[in-house]
């Protein structure tokens, strides 16, 4: 701390040994109106003059901010993206950042340090870290255990460079595949979402980081699946499908903060809606954390949204809606705000509720102990052996083996044709938010940091001859078929590698701002796949993207069908093993892959009129179902048991059954539990999942999986409006995916209908025996 406060470091906000509330109410007395409004702000010094945009109309808010001496001269709220922001190598930029907190906490009053916040969707985005698998391929693996166990690494990375805050979960339920961030997601399911996004959640904190929860909500289902557009949803909807995986977070996972969404909902932003961010988050839900803005997001009440007349007003009323602290600039919320403030129009009340918050999540990272320093050990190793073998263990799990004829897997591969525009791009393996696909791009003459190796290096390991041909570019340019057609014709086996590459804002065919119109495989990658199978070769057909596409069009004529999604840098490693059976596949679909590329926007959570049926000529069935996926060994289920044929609304049952490994080698099977509640005050899904555990099973062996079922988990929002647990049949599906159940039973609820708030039963613990 700055030597020349000895007197401010008695006071009593400096005395650990007090509880938070009195410690965070002495220093809010004492400070003054600039003081605590610069409490409410971030400052991102690196955005100004930036070649590439990583923010919407970054460009448009550049020179908006106070030059930093004037800015920290009252202290600061947070620091946006010191590594983040540009290639720093991991000492430097502690170095930095340490510098940083000195000159804030040396130039106000009360040296209060900064919160330091960055990304970490994919990993800590910065340079030199690990790219791990994006959160699509999170939700393929079923495995919260391992994806909690991956982030606790990424935040024990960003805590040893003195960064306190991530940007991740981001838990918005996919409800249109064309949308640019389904990448970013984990799925189209809401209890998928809620298991895996909390345990990121838990993982993240219980290294010292908090985890922000974004985008709170309704932000995946934007009219046309186009980025920011508005959406059209109602109360019902809202609450049964996009609120519980932040509920769940919340409650499950304990995050500490939440970003708002840039979309509006039935014409209210999210950024300027009370009922949302105070109602409900708060008074309802009970979060006690901080709110930031999402970048730019309360400037976009005026500038885009149309709800205020310039950045005061913007800031009253993103500042009333319940959002704590602006980001990532201080546009808003300091002497714009200010002005409104000292004329009445705006309640200093709200400013000190605001700073409360933000001043409570600072004690407990430990910014106002006497003991505090910016100073750091020596930042750990980003990429570390560790690190590497989390991405190898996550990227097998997701591997989702779609379809085979038996192909797969490839003991010995002969001559293998190798063909399509990602077969040799390391960016195939990567979400907009991996560092050399966000960052990276827009510094050419600086490495990527990491070793990527792609496709082609992985598939050479595998094979004794390996004839790549690009075929034709991505998203669009030049096409070669004639040579790829010659190199599939005098091949044992052609591997046509199709899909995505990552972007931001139009630079990429996935990633935030690129968006699709339908769900062909872009560019030419279509042709070029027709022109493969016309050879007569086997083509195993892999699918490394962004979000699912359209592949009824191959799906009789291929050997095999493998997706990935974006699978970080030991991805094509994890292909290469899966495709010679060196690993086991047992990845599923947590999207469903269409047979069509119109007919969107559709998931598998819908209401029966949502299903083919004769009322309506065009059929939405899934080509391949959510929770999909295929073994080299085979799963026999048996023996299903319910506990009890009736169960009161306020009760409980145990739903079991038997998994068998029938065929000749160890592998783990997804158990999936889906209800269905074919009578019910409004229209229900045809089945929802309810429950999942990823069980290993050695080659011959069976397990017993019992999954402990509360009534609450067949909660809904009935007629009027209140979630109820509704008497009467529940029908049970156990299996392997959503379309195809193994087994299947019932049982009925009774009693009085019983309404249930926030506290009822989120989650369904699994057991495995033996």
């Amino acid at each position: 701390m700055p030597q020349s406060r000895p007197t401010e470091d008695r006071q009593p906000y400096r005395d650990p040994a007090l509880p938070v509330e009195e410690r965070v109410a002495d220093l809010v007395s004492r400070m003054t109106l600039e003081e605590k409004l610069n409490q409410l702000v971030g400052m991102w010094i690196y955005v100004s003059g930036a070649e590439e945009r990583v923010a919407p109309h970054q460009e448009d808010f550049a020179d908006d901010t106070p030059p930093w001496d004037e800015m920290i001269k009252n202290g600061l709220g947070q620091l946006t993206r010191v590594f983040g922001s540009a290639p720093i190598e991991p000492a430097k930029g502690a170095a930095a950042l340490t510098r940083l907190q000195r000159e804030i906490t040396g130039s106000s009053r009360f040296g209060i340090p900064a919160v330091a916040h960055e990304e970490c969707l994919a990993g800590f985005t910065a340079w030199g870290a690990t790219a791990y698998p994006v959160p699509l391929s999170w939700g393929a693996s079923f495995d919260p255990d391992l994806v909690g166990e991956m982030a606790a690494s990424i935040g024990a990375d960003m805590r040893s460079v003195g960064v306190h805050q991530g940007l991740a979960p981001v838990l918005d339920v996919v409800r249109d595949l064309r949308w640019g961030r389904v990448e970013e997601t984990i799925g189209e399911d809401p209890h998928l979402i809620g298991a895996v996004g909390s345990a990121y959640v838990a993982g993240l904190q219980s290294s010292g980081i908090v985890a922000t929860l974004k985008h709170f909500a309704g932000y995946s289902a934007s009219r046309a699946g186009r980025n920011l557009a508005p959406v059209s949803m109602g109360p019902r909807e809202f609450a049964d499908v996009v609120l519980p995986p932040f509920e769940m977070a919340l409650r499950l996972g304990g995050a500490r903060s939440v970003m708002h969404s840039y979309t509006d909902v039935d014409g209210m932003p999210s950024a300027a809606d009370e009922a949302l961010l105070t109602d409900l988050l708060r008074d309802e839900l009970g979060f006690t954390g901080t709110v930031v803005a999402d970048y730019f997001g309360v400037s976009f009440l005026h500038k885009l949204h149309g709800v205020a007349d310039g950045p005061g007003t913007a800031g009253a009323a993103a500042l009333r809606a319940g959002v704590d602290v602006e980001l990532p600039n201080a546009r808003c919320y300091v002497e714009p705000l200010a002005q409104l403030v000292r004329s009445g129009e705006v309640d200093e009340a709200l400013v000190d509720r605001a700073l409360t918050r933000v001043l409570d999540q600072k004690v407990e990272l430990g910014l106002l102990d006497p003991d505090w320093t910016p100073e750091v050990a020596q930042p750990r190793e980003f990429d570390s052996a560790r690190n590497r073998d989390l991405a190898r263990r996550l990227a097998e799990e997701s591997v989702v083996l779609v379809a085979n004829d038996g192909t797969l897997p490839v003991r010995e591969p002969g001559k293998v044709a190798l063909v399509g525009p990602l077969a040799d791009d390391p960016f195939a393996l990567l979400g907009c938010y991996s560092f050399p696909a966000h960052i990276g791009v827009s510094y050419p003459d600086w490495p990527n940091g990491i070793d990527l190796p792609t496709f082609r290096d992985e598939i050479a390991r595998i094979a004794t001859h390996v004839d790549h041909v690009k075929g034709c570019d991505l998203p669009e340019g030049g096409a070669d078929f004639d040579a790829a057609r010659a190199a599939a014709a005098d091949a044992d086996l052609c591997v046509a590698v199709v899909g995505d590459r990552a972007g931001l804002f139009g630079r990429g065919t996935s990633g935030e701002g690129c968006d699709a119109a339908d769900l062909r495989l872009p560019g030419d990658q279509e042709a070029l796949v027709e022109q493969l199978l016309e050879t007569g070769t086997p083509v195993v057909l892999v699918v490394s993207s962004g979000r699912p596409y359209a592949l009824g069009r191959f799906a009789d004529r291929v050997a095999a069908v493998v997706q990935v999604f974006f699978p970080g840098e030991a991805g094509a490693a994890a292909l290469a093993d899966v495709l010679t059976g060196e690993v086991n596949p047992s990845g599923r679909l947590p999207v469903s892959i269409p047979a069509t590329p119109g007919g969107n926007p559709g998931t598998y959570l819908t209401a029966p009129l949502g299903a083919a049926s004769e009322v309506s000529s065009l059929d939405p069935t899934a080509l391949f179902p959510f929770g999909h996926g295929l073994s080299y060994t085979t799963f026999a289920y048996s023996e299903l048991a319910i506990s009890a044929g009736e169960v009161a609304t306020d009760g409980s049952v145990e739903i079991s059954c038997s998994v068998t490994n029938t065929g000749d080698r160890d592998g783990d099977e997804i158990v999936q539990l889906y209800l269905r509640d074919p009578v019910a005050q409004v229209t229900r899904p045809v089945r929802q999942l309810t429950g999942f555990k990823r069980v290993s099973i050695p080659a011959g062996e069976s397990r017993t999986v019992s999954f402990h079922l509360h009534a609450d988990r067949t909660a809904y929002t009935g007629a009027r409006g209140k979630r109820i647990v509704d008497p009467g049949l529940i029908e049970v599906h156990v299996g392997g995916d959503s379309a195809h159940p193994r087994l299947s039973g019932e049982f009925r609820l009774v009693g009085e209908v019983r309404e249930v708030g926030a506290d009822r039963v989120l989650d369904t613990p699994v057991t495995v025996t033996s």
